[in-house]
């Protein structure tokens, strides 16, 4: 009785490694996304016009 138990758990084993073996890889690589933008004058423009309007709202703020 051991004997067919140590026979049927080495042939689940050698099945089990034989169908990993058998599995695709499955690899996603994603390159890296360079972004160059200047984002300075706008961003420069947007608070000038802010500030611009909100001394135009109050006048004694400075």
């Amino acid at each position: 009785m051991t004997r067919t138990r140590a026979r049927l758990a080495l042939i689940g084993f050698i099945a089990a490694v034989g169908a990993s073996a058998c599995t695709p890889t499955v690899r996603l690589q994603v390159d890296p996304i360079q972004i160059y933008a200047k984002l300075d004058a706008d961003v420069r423009v947007r608070l000038d016009k802010e500030l611009q309007d909100l001394l135009v709202e109050n006048p004694n703020l400075f």
